[in-house]
Protein backbone atom coordinates (compact mmCIF):
# COMPACT_ATOMS: atom_id res chain seq x y z
CA UNK A 1 0.00 0.00 0.00
CA UNK A 2 2.77 2.88 0.65
CA UNK A 3 4.50 1.63 -2.06
CA UNK A 4 1.99 1.97 -4.40
CA UNK A 5 1.08 5.47 -2.67
CA UNK A 6 4.71 6.17 -3.25
CA UNK A 7 4.72 5.25 -7.26
CA UNK A 8 1.48 7.91 -7.32
CA UNK A 9 2.91 10.54 -5.69
CA UNK A 10 6.18 10.25 -8.19
CA UNK A 11 3.99 9.70 -10.52
CA UNK A 12 2.22 12.88 -9.84
CA UNK A 13 5.18 14.65 -9.72
CA UNK A 14 6.41 13.69 -13.24
CA UNK A 15 8.16 10.44 -13.64
CA UNK A 16 11.28 10.83 -16.18
CA UNK A 17 9.97 9.70 -19.60
CA UNK A 18 7.10 11.98 -19.05
CA UNK A 19 8.75 15.50 -18.24
CA UNK A 20 8.95 17.71 -21.29
CA UNK A 21 11.87 17.12 -23.54
CA UNK A 22 14.77 20.18 -23.17
CA UNK A 23 16.98 21.22 -25.56
CA UNK A 24 19.99 19.13 -24.61
CA UNK A 25 17.82 15.94 -24.43
CA UNK A 26 16.89 15.88 -28.32
CA UNK A 27 17.42 13.09 -29.90
CA UNK A 28 20.51 12.63 -32.16
CA UNK A 29 20.08 13.34 -36.03
CA UNK A 30 19.76 9.93 -38.05
CA UNK A 31 22.82 9.31 -39.90
CA UNK A 32 21.87 10.00 -42.89
CA UNK A 33 20.36 13.73 -41.90
CA UNK A 34 21.94 16.63 -41.14
CA UNK A 35 21.55 18.49 -37.88
CA UNK A 36 20.45 22.28 -39.83
CA UNK A 37 18.52 20.60 -42.78
CA UNK A 38 16.57 17.67 -42.47
CA UNK A 39 17.54 14.95 -45.24
CA UNK A 40 20.78 16.07 -46.14
CA UNK A 41 23.58 14.05 -46.56
CA UNK A 42 25.83 13.92 -43.92
CA UNK A 43 29.50 15.18 -44.76
CA UNK A 44 28.76 17.47 -47.48
CA UNK A 45 29.59 21.13 -47.03
CA UNK A 46 27.00 23.67 -47.14
CA UNK A 47 27.57 26.87 -48.78
CA UNK A 48 29.76 28.96 -47.09
CA UNK A 49 31.50 26.63 -45.00
CA UNK A 50 35.30 26.81 -44.04
CA UNK A 51 35.41 23.39 -45.84
CA UNK A 52 34.20 24.71 -49.24
CA UNK A 53 35.79 27.79 -48.71
CA UNK A 54 39.39 26.40 -48.15
CA UNK A 55 38.61 24.06 -51.81
CA UNK A 56 38.04 27.62 -53.42
CA UNK A 57 40.92 29.55 -52.10
CA UNK A 58 43.27 26.23 -53.39
CA UNK A 59 41.95 26.68 -56.75
CA UNK A 60 42.43 30.25 -56.71
CA UNK A 61 45.72 29.61 -55.63
CA UNK A 62 46.60 27.03 -58.20
CA UNK A 63 45.20 29.10 -61.06
CA UNK A 64 48.82 31.21 -61.04
CA UNK A 65 51.45 28.75 -61.80
CA UNK A 66 49.10 26.65 -64.15
CA UNK A 67 48.28 29.96 -66.24
CA UNK A 68 52.49 30.58 -66.20
CA UNK A 69 52.72 27.00 -67.09
CA UNK A 70 50.46 27.04 -69.75
CA UNK A 71 51.76 30.17 -71.54
CA UNK A 72 55.63 29.54 -71.17
CA UNK A 73 55.59 25.58 -72.10
CA UNK A 74 52.59 24.29 -73.40
CA UNK A 75 51.87 27.08 -75.25
CA UNK A 76 55.46 27.32 -77.36
CA UNK A 77 54.71 23.30 -77.19
CA UNK A 78 51.71 23.63 -79.00
CA UNK A 79 53.18 26.05 -81.30
CA UNK A 80 55.50 23.59 -82.88
CA UNK A 81 53.53 20.74 -82.99
CA UNK A 82 51.33 22.66 -85.02
CA UNK A 83 54.54 24.22 -87.58
CA UNK A 84 55.65 20.65 -87.83
CA UNK A 85 52.32 20.14 -89.49
CA UNK A 86 51.90 22.99 -92.10
CA UNK A 87 54.72 22.43 -94.83
CA UNK A 88 55.54 25.09 -96.87
CA UNK A 89 53.45 24.45 -99.88
CA UNK A 90 51.09 25.67 -97.36
CA UNK A 91 47.92 23.84 -95.46
CA UNK A 92 47.71 21.12 -93.00
CA UNK A 93 49.54 17.59 -93.78
CA UNK A 94 51.85 15.00 -92.27
CA UNK A 95 54.30 15.17 -95.49
CA UNK A 96 56.73 17.06 -93.00
CA UNK A 97 57.06 14.16 -90.83
CA UNK A 98 56.94 11.52 -93.97
CA UNK A 99 59.89 13.72 -95.73
CA UNK A 100 61.97 14.04 -92.71
CA UNK A 101 61.28 9.97 -91.53
CA UNK A 102 62.11 9.77 -95.06
CA UNK A 103 65.55 11.22 -94.93
CA UNK A 104 68.76 9.15 -94.37
CA UNK A 105 69.60 12.22 -91.93
CA UNK A 106 67.11 11.84 -89.85
CA UNK A 107 67.94 8.04 -89.44
CA UNK A 108 71.86 8.34 -89.01
CA UNK A 109 70.81 11.49 -86.60
CA UNK A 110 68.65 9.43 -84.07
CA UNK A 111 71.19 6.30 -84.32
CA UNK A 112 73.63 8.43 -83.10
CA UNK A 113 72.15 9.90 -80.47
CA UNK A 114 70.38 6.94 -79.22
CA UNK A 115 73.78 4.73 -79.44
CA UNK A 116 76.02 7.71 -77.43
CA UNK A 117 73.04 7.97 -75.06
CA UNK A 118 73.01 4.57 -73.95
CA UNK A 119 77.07 4.44 -74.09
CA UNK A 120 77.19 7.44 -72.15
CA UNK A 121 74.78 6.28 -69.51
CA UNK A 122 76.51 3.04 -68.48
CA UNK A 123 79.80 4.69 -68.70
CA UNK A 124 78.04 7.09 -66.08
CA UNK A 125 76.81 4.03 -63.52
CA UNK A 126 79.76 2.13 -63.97
CA UNK A 127 82.54 5.23 -63.14
CA UNK A 128 79.82 6.86 -60.78
CA UNK A 129 78.95 4.27 -58.71
CA UNK A 130 83.04 3.15 -58.15
CA UNK A 131 83.54 6.74 -57.60
CA UNK A 132 80.65 7.05 -55.17
CA UNK A 133 81.94 3.48 -53.03
CA UNK A 134 85.44 5.43 -53.03
CA UNK A 135 84.16 8.45 -51.52
CA UNK A 136 81.47 6.60 -48.90
CA UNK A 137 83.52 3.95 -47.86
CA UNK A 138 87.13 4.19 -48.32
CA UNK A 139 88.80 6.56 -45.49
CA UNK A 140 91.19 9.31 -47.13
CA UNK A 141 91.69 13.20 -46.55
CA UNK A 142 89.54 14.87 -48.00
CA UNK A 143 86.67 12.75 -48.56
CA UNK A 144 84.62 15.51 -47.17
CA UNK A 145 85.66 18.29 -49.24
CA UNK A 146 85.02 15.88 -52.73
CA UNK A 147 81.78 15.60 -51.79
CA UNK A 148 80.56 18.72 -51.87
CA UNK A 149 83.13 19.61 -54.79
CA UNK A 150 79.79 17.43 -56.46
CA UNK A 151 77.14 19.43 -55.55
CA UNK A 152 79.09 22.53 -56.40
CA UNK A 153 80.19 20.22 -60.48
CA UNK A 154 76.32 19.92 -60.59
CA UNK A 155 75.86 23.76 -61.30
CA UNK A 156 78.14 24.02 -64.22
CA UNK A 157 77.09 24.30 -67.79
CA UNK A 158 77.94 21.63 -70.07
CA UNK A 159 79.87 23.46 -72.62
CA UNK A 160 82.54 24.66 -69.64
CA UNK A 161 83.29 21.05 -68.97
CA UNK A 162 83.86 20.47 -73.17
CA UNK A 163 86.42 23.67 -72.88
CA UNK A 164 88.00 22.18 -70.22
CA UNK A 165 88.40 19.10 -72.69
CA UNK A 166 89.54 20.97 -75.15
CA UNK A 167 92.47 22.67 -73.32
CA UNK A 168 93.86 19.40 -72.48
CA UNK A 169 93.24 17.13 -75.55
CA UNK A 170 92.65 19.70 -78.57
CA UNK A 171 94.55 20.08 -81.16
CA UNK A 172 96.68 22.50 -79.49
CA UNK A 173 95.84 21.59 -76.26
CA UNK A 174 98.59 20.92 -73.40
CA UNK A 175 98.84 16.83 -74.51
CA UNK A 176 99.70 17.60 -78.10
CA UNK A 177 102.02 20.35 -77.36
CA UNK A 178 103.82 18.25 -74.70
CA UNK A 179 104.11 15.75 -77.65
CA UNK A 180 105.43 17.69 -79.73
CA UNK A 181 107.82 19.56 -77.81
CA UNK A 182 109.40 16.20 -76.28
CA UNK A 183 109.13 14.34 -79.82
CA UNK A 184 109.51 17.21 -82.40
CA UNK A 185 106.36 15.59 -84.06
CA UNK A 186 104.12 18.17 -86.52
CA UNK A 187 101.11 17.06 -84.71
CA UNK A 188 100.16 15.06 -81.14
CA UNK A 189 98.35 12.15 -80.98
CA UNK A 190 95.33 13.09 -79.14
CA UNK A 191 93.02 13.75 -82.11
CA UNK A 192 89.80 12.04 -80.62
CA UNK A 193 87.81 15.28 -79.39
CA UNK A 194 86.67 15.62 -83.02
CA UNK A 195 85.25 12.16 -83.31
CA UNK A 196 82.32 10.52 -81.44
CA UNK A 197 84.62 8.93 -78.93
CA UNK A 198 85.53 12.82 -77.87
CA UNK A 199 81.16 13.36 -77.61
CA UNK A 200 81.17 10.44 -75.24
CA UNK A 201 84.09 11.12 -72.83
CA UNK A 202 83.19 14.98 -72.63
CA UNK A 203 79.65 13.32 -71.59
CA UNK A 204 80.74 11.14 -69.20
CA UNK A 205 83.12 13.58 -67.80
CA UNK A 206 79.78 16.07 -67.31
CA UNK A 207 76.82 13.16 -66.51
CA UNK A 208 78.70 11.31 -63.88
CA UNK A 209 78.12 13.47 -60.89
CA UNK A 210 74.25 12.90 -61.44
CA UNK A 211 75.13 9.38 -60.61
CA UNK A 212 77.14 10.34 -57.90
CA UNK A 213 75.19 12.52 -56.20
CA UNK A 214 71.96 9.66 -55.28
CA UNK A 215 74.47 6.61 -54.85
CA UNK A 216 76.40 8.87 -52.08
CA UNK A 217 72.88 9.58 -50.36
CA UNK A 218 71.81 6.02 -50.50
CA UNK A 219 75.41 4.89 -49.12
CA UNK A 220 74.64 7.79 -46.31
CA UNK A 221 71.12 5.24 -44.87
CA UNK A 222 72.52 2.16 -45.54
CA UNK A 223 73.38 0.12 -42.01
CA UNK A 224 77.43 -0.03 -41.62
CA UNK A 225 76.89 -2.71 -38.77
CA UNK A 226 75.48 -5.32 -42.15
CA UNK A 227 79.34 -4.50 -43.53
CA UNK A 228 80.96 -5.06 -40.04
CA UNK A 229 79.16 -8.45 -39.48
CA UNK A 230 80.26 -8.97 -43.39
CA UNK A 231 83.16 -8.66 -43.18
CA UNK A 232 83.83 -10.14 -39.46
CA UNK A 233 82.70 -13.09 -41.25
CA UNK A 234 85.30 -13.53 -43.56
CA UNK A 235 83.41 -11.67 -46.46
CA UNK A 236 85.66 -10.14 -49.05
CA UNK A 237 84.66 -6.36 -50.31
CA UNK A 238 83.89 -7.58 -53.50
CA UNK A 239 81.31 -10.00 -52.03
CA UNK A 240 79.66 -7.38 -49.84
CA UNK A 241 79.28 -5.29 -52.71
CA UNK A 242 77.32 -7.78 -54.23
CA UNK A 243 75.46 -8.65 -51.97
CA UNK A 244 75.05 -5.66 -49.17
CA UNK A 245 75.67 -2.66 -50.99
CA UNK A 246 74.95 -3.37 -54.66
CA UNK A 247 70.95 -4.36 -53.70
CA UNK A 248 70.46 -0.95 -52.26
CA UNK A 249 72.27 1.26 -54.55
CA UNK A 250 69.50 -0.15 -57.05
CA UNK A 251 67.01 2.58 -56.90
CA UNK A 252 69.88 5.35 -56.80
CA UNK A 253 71.50 4.24 -60.23
CA UNK A 254 67.67 3.48 -61.26
CA UNK A 255 67.37 7.47 -60.90
CA UNK A 256 70.50 8.39 -61.43
CA UNK A 257 70.80 6.71 -64.53
CA UNK A 258 67.47 7.65 -65.66
CA UNK A 259 68.40 11.19 -65.57
CA UNK A 260 71.92 10.68 -67.33
CA UNK A 261 69.86 8.98 -70.27
CA UNK A 262 67.40 11.93 -70.62
CA UNK A 263 69.75 14.67 -70.45
CA UNK A 264 72.59 12.73 -72.66
CA UNK A 265 69.50 12.59 -75.79
CA UNK A 266 69.08 15.98 -75.19
CA UNK A 267 72.37 17.65 -75.40
CA UNK A 268 73.63 20.15 -76.95
CA UNK A 269 76.05 22.09 -76.00
CA UNK A 270 78.98 19.14 -75.56
CA UNK A 271 78.02 18.01 -79.08
CA UNK A 272 78.26 21.60 -80.77
CA UNK A 273 81.78 22.58 -78.57
CA UNK A 274 83.61 19.95 -79.15
CA UNK A 275 83.38 20.24 -82.84
CA UNK A 276 82.77 16.99 -83.98
CA UNK A 277 82.62 16.42 -87.64
CA UNK A 278 80.25 13.61 -88.56
CA UNK A 279 78.79 13.46 -85.39
CA UNK A 280 75.03 14.69 -85.59
CA UNK A 281 72.10 14.17 -82.96
CA UNK A 282 68.56 14.64 -82.81
CA UNK A 283 69.02 18.29 -80.98
CA UNK A 284 72.28 19.30 -83.91
CA UNK A 285 69.29 18.50 -86.44
CA UNK A 286 67.45 21.14 -85.15
CA UNK A 287 69.39 23.17 -85.04
CA UNK A 288 71.05 23.02 -88.68
CA UNK A 289 67.62 22.57 -90.06
CA UNK A 290 66.09 25.74 -88.25
CA UNK A 291 69.43 27.78 -88.45
CA UNK A 292 71.00 26.87 -91.72
CA UNK A 293 68.17 25.55 -94.17
CA UNK A 294 65.47 27.58 -92.75
CA UNK A 295 63.64 24.22 -92.78
CA UNK A 296 61.09 24.96 -90.05
CA UNK A 297 58.72 22.49 -90.50
CA UNK A 298 61.09 19.75 -91.04
CA UNK A 299 63.15 21.34 -87.20
CA UNK A 300 59.84 21.27 -85.80
CA UNK A 301 59.25 17.78 -86.49
CA UNK A 302 62.63 16.40 -85.08
CA UNK A 303 61.86 18.92 -82.07
CA UNK A 304 58.35 16.58 -81.84
CA UNK A 305 59.92 13.20 -81.92
CA UNK A 306 62.79 14.04 -79.61
CA UNK A 307 60.05 15.41 -76.82
CA UNK A 308 58.38 12.27 -77.56
CA UNK A 309 61.43 10.18 -76.76
CA UNK A 310 62.35 12.10 -73.79
CA UNK A 311 58.66 11.71 -72.59
CA UNK A 312 58.25 7.90 -73.01
CA UNK A 313 61.98 7.39 -71.51
CA UNK A 314 60.32 9.70 -68.47
CA UNK A 315 57.40 7.65 -67.93
CA UNK A 316 59.34 4.09 -68.64
CA UNK A 317 61.49 5.58 -65.69
CA UNK A 318 58.66 6.57 -63.10
CA UNK A 319 57.45 2.71 -63.78
CA UNK A 320 61.04 1.05 -62.72
CA UNK A 321 61.32 3.55 -60.11
CA UNK A 322 57.57 2.65 -58.46
CA UNK A 323 58.64 -1.18 -58.66
CA UNK A 324 61.68 -0.76 -57.36
CA UNK A 325 60.56 1.30 -54.52
CA UNK A 326 62.99 4.66 -55.53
Amino acid sequence: MASGSGRSALKGRGEPHDRPRQDHERPAASPGTSGGAPGAPTGTPAAGSPARSRKVAAWIWALPPVALLALFFLYPLALVVQQSLQPDTGGTSVRPYADVFASEAFREALWTTVWLAVAATLGCLVLGFVLALVIAFVPFPGARAVSKFIDVFLSFPSFLITLALLFIYGSVGMANGLWTDVTGAAEGPFQFLTTPWGVLLAEITYFTPFVIRPLLAAFSQLDTAQLEAASSLGARAPRIIRRIILPEALPALAAGGSLVLVLCLNEFGIVLFTGAKGVTTLPMLVYSKAILESDYPGACVVAVVNVLISVGLYGLYRVVSRRAGA
